[in-house]
């Protein structure tokens, strides 16, 4: 195994993981497993509050593309280019004329040793933290579904994504009262 380089390779929308499935198979299947080293789709997993429900979804950090670490050889550019349904190539290429030819030759140009370095840093992280995404915006009407309050309705004040929580005005008895809410206790009316 000598130098290998990581290179972006361009995919149809919402195709990354099954082109990184195929061209994994397709890798294994020539035996070109020593000239591969990884193969992969970057993703963040996040809590959406979506209607008071908390929903576990992962992203993708870099939609439309797959990223591959591997010592390229003919054979390889080969199967990126033309056997992999939904991949259409490198996503960064220099052209090239062939020696005493007019033919053009595209040539894949790996990523530069900072930008592999702000995309896979080398520490793995201590324990995930999930981020929260939230679809409640200052000034939505919003009905409380549990608690005390269960059944009133409200507008949000605040959002406090730090933790979790809303701060809903609730007009009780006739009096304006702003209360704390988590943001599984509240639906969007």
């Amino acid at each position: 195994m000598g130098d290998m380089k990581w290179y972006v390779l361009r995919t149809a929308g919402t195709k990354e993981k099954k082109a990184k499935d195929y061209l994994e198979k397709e890798i294994e299947r020539s035996g070109l497993t020593n000239a591969v080293g990884h193969v992969l789709v970057p993703a963040k997993n996040e809590i959406v509050i979506k209607n008071g429900k908390r929903k576990q979804v992962e992203r993708l950090l870099f939609p439309g593309y797959v990223f591959i670490q591997a010592e390229l050889n003919p054979e390889l550019e080969y199967i990126i280019r033309n056997l992999v349904p939904g991949m259409s190539g490198f996503l960064t290429e220099k052209k090239e004329m062939g020696k005493g030819s007019n033919q053009i030759e595209r040539v894949p140009v790996p990523l530069r040793d900072n930008e592999v370095a702000s995309l896979f840093p080398d520490e793995p992280a201590q324990e995930e933290t999930l981020d929260t995404v939230v679809d409640y915006e200052i000034g939505d009407a919003v009905k409380i579904t549990d608690g005390a309050f269960n059944g009133f309705s409200g507008t949000v004040e605040e959002i406090l994504e730090d933790r979790s929580k809303l701060k809903v005005l609730v007009v009780i008895f006739g009096r304006k009262t702003l209360l704390e809410l988590g943001f599984a206790q509240v639906t969007k009316e």
